[in-house]
């Protein structure tokens, strides 16, 4: 009996769902406010998810502990996942995006560069699963800000390559158009002292 339930307990533990996403604590704060009978403390955390497949989510949450705050926020972030759209390991072209006084310029990269990034930026695309790009922050280093900026440039990013810029087209009704020169004016000279001697 003693071995049906060990066997039986061993099975439960390794049958126990896993979460897919994983979890990083981008910042964490301890946030006062003035009520009429004192100061009021909690904690803010910002935490991003994501599964290393394409998709992930940030979500911000204030608790009473740090605990309660992180949870919040996770399932906050759950609750907000993006698909970003890659071809052959990285983004199909840049983008730079201000969110604002944040600014986060996001470029693709060849195979073998890596992630190429710093902050709390470098720790949003790990958890993407994004194996090449690079990115730089032009703006201010509030990392709240700058997560949700480059949220911003992630669900602006179109599916394919942006097509290169070419010249504008002439239209046709100018090009059929004829150069017409204007006529040159007939010049009248008045001989003024044969004038004169008839008088």
């Amino acid at each position: 009996m003693t071995d049906d339930k060990k066997k039986f307990n061993k099975g439960k533990r390794n049958d126990a769902p896993k979460d897919e996403f994983d979890q990083r604590i981008i910042d964490l704060a301890r946030v006062t406010r003035v009520m009429a009978g004192g100061k009021r403390l909690r904690f803010r955390a910002c935490v991003v998810v994501g599964d290393h497949k394409g998709k992930i989510g940030y979500g911000i949450a204030k608790g009473k502990d740090v605990t309660i705050a992180v949870n919040k926020a996770v399932n906050r972030a759950k609750k907000a996942l993006i698909t970003l759209k890659t071809i052959d390991g990285t983004i199909p072209h840049q983008v730079t995006v201000k969110y604002k006084a944040a600014k986060v310029m996001l470029r693709p990269a060849p195979v073998g560069t890596g992630i190429v990034a710093g902050g709390a930026v470098r720790a949003l695309l790990e958890l993407s699963g994004i194996q090449n790009i690079s990115a730089k922050i032009l703006g201010a280093n509030n990392k709240i800000n700058n997560i949700q900026a480059t949220f911003k440039a992630f669900s602006s990013i179109l599916d394919k390559p942006r097509p290169e810029a070419k010249e504008p087209a002439i239209a046709k009704t100018e090009a059929t158009k004829e150069t017409v020169e204007p006529e040159e004016k007939e010049s009248v000279v008045v001989d003024t002292a044969n004038i004169k001697e008839n008088k």
